[in-house]
């Protein structure tokens, strides 16, 4: 008799355990994008919608792993957004077409300003089909080379009248900017950077360049510059080091690694970006 309050509280105690439902699982989908099928995981939320979604674009090392269709890092953000009710899908640039990962080949076989925004706005076009999805918020975040893809696709160049609505807003990771501060980028939605300063594997200052000259020209476009982050502040848990020579799903050079206070900061910019 003396034990009843014991396994009264224990039973008290795995209540919450229990009653905190998982974070739904990816499910692939099909997108048919020309002379190829886009392969993409979903992350949606329960109930009918309609939910503000994210086109999420993986960087240079792809989107899943051995033995998972989604890398922790980007999981990790998918997850994130589902807690504030976002649907988020993640289109495989590389695995769709067959291919390793990217990082360390002179001449990408996915091209950034071509087939990769073809896959944005076939994943868009794809969105836009669905019942569940609010059509006027469709946003994108990316990161590395998905984010110097995302800065192609805002551009107002490649924008066609007949596809409507635009997207709500985009927020870009650590891309590489000199390509399109070089061209005169400017951006017909919301756009913002996230880097840091001490990034050796992209440039900080191309892209602070790349905004401060689209001033007066663009829609509202901001960057926040991180003083101490490195390449790959976000990822949850990674230990700053210098880039290994065997690690083909890295950039070449630099350093990267977890920055909490930048992280941290990072996650409510995004969430306040988003919900603009």
């Amino acid at each position: 008799m003396r034990l009843k309050p014991v396994f009264m509280c224990l039973a008290m105690l795995a209540v919450p355990a229990a009653a905190a439902s998982p974070l739904p699982a990816p499910h692939q989908v099909e997108i048919p994008e020309g002379n190829i099928t886009l392969h993409a995981q979903l992350y949606r939320p329960d109930g009918d919608g309609p939910f503000p979604t994210v086109i999420a674009l993986h960087g240079c090392g792809g989107l899943a792993g051995r033995s998972e269709p989604v890398l922790p890092r980007y999981r990790d953000w998918a997850e994130q957004l589902l807690t504030t009710g976002h649907a988020v899908l993640l289109p495989d640039s590389y695995g769709s077409r067959e291919l390793s990962p990217q990082c360390r080949i002179r001449e990408h076989q996915v091209q950034t300003r071509r087939a990769r925004v073809a896959d944005i706005n076939a994943a868009r076009q794809w969105l836009v089909q669905q019942k569940w999805v609010a059509k006027r918020r469709i946003s994108l975040i990316g990161w590395g080379n998905g984010a110097a893809a995302l800065l192609w696709a805002v551009r107002p160049q490649m924008w066609s009248r007949n596809v409507k609505p635009d997207f709500r807003s985009a927020v870009a990771f650590y891309p590489d900017c000199r390509a399109s501060f070089g061209l005169g980028w400017s951006a017909r939605v919301p756009t913002l950077v996230l880097i840091g300063a001490r990034d050796d594997v992209t440039s900080s200052s191309a892209c602070h360049q790349m905004v401060d000259g689209a001033r007066g020209r663009s829609a509202l476009a901001r960057i926040v510059v991180y003083p101490e982050a490195y390449h790959d502040f976000d990822r949850p848990n990674l230990p700053l080091h210098a880039v290994a020579a065997s690690d083909a799903e890295i950039a070449e050079r630099g350093h990267i690694g977890t920055d909490t206070g930048a992280r941290k900061d990072a996650q409510k910019q995004v969430a306040e970006w988003l919900s603009r």
